[in-house]
């Protein structure tokens, strides 16, 4: 997991001359292929590949480890090993392979080694020290990380955003309330607020500290401005900037009268929602939140909640002779439903022994309780998937539109059982529209951007508004249970994606890096909801693809597309990118163009002898511009899914698509 600059190195050939007037033969390719994702199957059913992130999270867990005391030295060692492996040669980490240098990455780093006794004076250590300065010192890192260096005295907790735990008392139709920021935020912030009340702190090892770290160190402490120079007045950022510095104020004179009522009320709310759940949110940074928390309010570490809550973070982990990393979660639900559609799609009969047991494994994870969702859509009622093994608050649209798709391509045994699941399931995900006519990805209408001013939202990820991807998915799922595109939902979505479209016909990636998976998953909605893909807007969007393509007849685009628009479509090919793109092409009827049949090539070209495809970048996004993500099992089902399309339009006698399951008798409008 070596984040090295892939872009570098020898430049791949170009691919042999073709003839434009013969298809591609890729049956043996696609065989292969999904005989190695069927060799991937759970016995229980289900697939799960690794989720690969950043140095952060060995960071993080060091720190967890340092804190509770008694730290793992093995574990340890091997998780500093792992954050050795990361660093880049100019003495950095980064947020994705080839990416800059992260302050926040680099504090983290070098705080995480010096508590795993790697000394000072060690030459990687002092090659950080100096580029942590270069990039603005401790003082520009990230909210979240100058909190968690409050927590070994390495940072002044009254400089720090105040997030006091009283705002979980605000009820959810006041204009600014804990719903009204995404449903990842919450689970993260809400154990933050009682770290924020608490306070606590821990000495570090003796001799461990940042002070070459800070870049400017003369500032007297507690002598922050109200409002920082340059901010705007009057705007949004100067006010929570004022009000930030004053809740900060009152927290030091503990004019704090409605403290335990709201403790008792963020502590309520925690273990509400760690029931059903793998961790809080079964998501990396609420579950480490969470444990330091229980930790604050004196529960004890030996209890069965505290021992549970420390064992489902440690399950993360993947362990090896000399590393430990860690995964920012599971991914199950997400890579079965991906998987399943994907062998199915490749020509599998939907009675196949394989597919069986994986639509079971899926219906049995269905969520049958009210989430955090029904705050905002009171009136729908329960139906969804999650993305991991158990997170009942937290059921997305994405996962659920996915296994939706799956189970359409499947036939189980217990046909009646199948329908309702399917039904409940579509009339969960028709509730979840949003007024602007898109989906989003865990509630409707969390969208209010005045949000992304307060101190702390520099995460990137304070809302959850209508995404091109998720709308676009949502729609193949309609389309695949025989909506069209005259269903009243699905012509408010295809507004909302006439809208979102770019100048130059792409769509933004919220959760895939980038524009080239918005724009395949868009595509792909609209041809299968029946939109005449003839239309301009889909035409110009076929060109952009085309016009992307790479020398060596493969796409890619770099994460770094997210911060520098001029980038966008570009970067070193990948597997993933490159069937993204290609069944972008399919979905408007392209199987033959040169573009089509050269990225066709490049998949069998570059596919590995054990039947997948080799890609070392991250291709996943988790939080655009913070956060990224590589899905190990990315470059397996969607080059199957490509290939797949291509073989299906391409051989003699087309085959049909794998049996439906019944649309449902009632549709909601």
């Amino acid at each position: 997991m070596n984040h090295q600059d892939f872009s570098s190195g020898v430049p791949t050939p170009l691919l042999p001359p073709f003839s434009l007037t013969e298809a591609v033969p890729v049956a043996g390719s696609l065989q292969t292929a999904v005989e190695h994702l069927l060799s991937l199957q759970y016995p229980e059913g289900y697939w799960l590949g690794e989720l690969e992130a950043d140095s952060s999270l060995e960071s993080d867990a060091i720190l967890l480890d340092c804190y509770l005391g008694g730290p793992n030295p093995d574990r340890v060692r091997k998780l500093a090993q792992c954050i050795r492996d990361e660093q880049t040669p100019e003495g950095g980490w980064t947020l994705y392979p080839g990416g800059p240098p992260n302050i926040s990455l680099v504090v983290k780093a070098y705080f995480a080694l010096r508590l795993a006794g790697v000394p000072a004076s060690d030459p990687a250590l002092e090659k950080a020290a100096r580029l942590a300065r270069e990039l603005g010192g401790i003082e520009a890192a990230n909210s979240f990380t100058r909190i968690y260096l409050s927590l070994f005295a390495q940072y002044n907790w009254q400089d720090v955003p105040a997030i006091p735990p009283e705002i979980l008392l605000l009820p959810p139709y006041a204009y600014f309330n804990l719903y009204e920021v995404s449903s990842w935020s919450r689970a993260i912030l809400v154990p933050l607020t009682i770290l924020y009340a608490f306070q606590p702190r821990r000495e570090p090892p003796a001799g461990v500290s940042l002070e070459r770290l800070y870049r400017d160190r003369n500032l007297p402490d507690g002598r922050r401005p109200l409002i920082p120079p340059g901010t705007p007045i009057p705007s949004w950022e100067a006010f929570f900037y004022a009000t930030d510095r004053i809740l900060g104020t009152i927290e030091q004179k503990k004019w704090t009268p409605l403290r335990r009522q709201a403790l008792r009320r963020a502590e309520q709310w925690m273990l509400e929602h760690l029931e059903g759940s793998d961790g809080l949110g079964a998501i990396y940074p609420a579950m480490l939140n969470s444990i330091l928390a229980l930790d604050c309010l004196g529960y004890d570490r030996n209890s069965p909640l505290f021992q549970r809550q420390l064992a489902e973070f440690w399950r993360l982990a993947i362990e090896d002779q000399q590393t430990v990393r860690m995964q920012p979660c599971f991914s199950p639900v997400w890579d079965t439903a991906l998987a399943l559609f994907a062998a199915a799609e490749s020509g599998l009969p939907p009675n196949h022994p394989a597919l069986v047991p994986a639509a079971e494994w899926l219906l049995s994870k269905q969520i049958l309780r009210p989430g955090d969702w029904a705050v905002k859509n009171p009136k729908g009622k329960p139906g969804g998937w999650c993305f991991e093994f158990a997170n009942d608050p937290f059921p997305d649209v994405d996962d659920t539109a996915m296994v939706l798709l799956a189970l359409s391509r499947v036939q189980t045994p217990d046909a009646s059982r199948q329908q309702a699941a399917v039904r409940r399931g579509l009339d969960w995900v028709l509730s979840m529209q949003c007024r602007d006519g898109g989906w989003a990805s865990f509630d409707v209408d969390n969208n209010k951007s005045v949000l992304c001013n307060v101190p702390y939202a520099d995460h990137n990820a304070m809302l959850d508004p209508s995404a091109a991807d998720i709308t676009g998915r949502t729609l193949e799922m309609l389309g695949s249970f025989g909506y069209d595109a005259d269903f009243p939902p699905a012509r408010r979505a295809i507004q909302f994606l006439r809208e979102q479209q770019e100048g130059d016909g792409c769509w933004f990636g919220r959760w895939g890096v980038n524009h080239i998976y918005g724009t395949c998953f868009v595509l792909r909605g609209l041809s299968a909801i029946g939109f005449d893909m003839r239309e301009g807007f889909c035409m110009r969007a076929a060109e952009w693809i085309r016009a992307c393509q790479n020398p060596d007849g493969g796409w890619g685009e770099s994460c770094a597309s997210y911060d520098h628009p001029d980038r966008k479509g570009t970067g070193p090919s990948t597997a993933s990118q490159t069937a993204w793109a290609l069944l972008g092409l399919f979905a408007t009827d392209d199987f033959g163009s040169e573009s089509a049949l050269r990225g066709v090539q490049y998949l069998l070209r570059t596919q590995n002898q054990a039947g997948s495809w080799d890609e070392p970048y991250f291709t996943g996004t988790g939080f655009p511009s913070v956060f990224y993500l590589k899905y190990h099992l990315y470059s397996l089902y969607f080059p199957i899914l490509a290939l797949s399309d291509y073989a299906r339009r391409t051989r003699p006698g087309d085959r049909k698509p794998a049996e439906q399951a019944e649309p449902p008798l009632a549709l909601i409008s």
